[in-house]
This record gives structure tokens, C-alpha cells and sequence, in this order.
């Protein structure tokens, strides 16, 4: 259940650096959430990374404005 949530919030990410919005992102995050699935926990760990990195440098980036 956490894998889909963090393939969820990857698909997220990825579909807000795109701009458009829609099926890409969904399509992404499904894709990210099985091949982390199939990672077991250290995939886990990866996509946490990451979403963790994504939401650090937005954080950042709304203090420096």
C-alpha cells in the first residue's frame, strides 16, 4: 500500500514538471509504483527519496521567493 501511495506522489511530480496534466502522470506513477513494488524495500526507499527531495527543493524554492 505504501509503494502505490509513492507511486502515486511520483506520478504527481512527474506530471507537474510536464504542465499539461492528465494520463501521463497517472500512467507514470502506476508504471513507478510496480517496478517499485518489484524493487521491495529498497524501492521503497528510492520513490520515498525522491518524493522526500522533490517537496524539500519546493519548500526551498517558496522561502526563497
Amino acid at each position: 500500500m505504501i509503494g502505490k501511495v509513492i507511486g502515486a506522489l511520483v506520478g504527481r511530480e512527474i506530471d507537474q514538471r510536464d504542465g499539461r496534466g492528465g494520463f501521463k502522470g497517472a500512467m507514470m506513477g502506476g508504471m513507478a509504483a510496480t517496478a517499485l513494488r518489484r524493487m521491495g524495500p529498497f524501492g521503497t526507499i528510492l520513490g520515498g527519496a525522491y518524493v522526500a527531495k522533490k517537496l524539500l527543493d519546493r519548500r526551498r524554492a517558496g522561502r526563497m521567493r
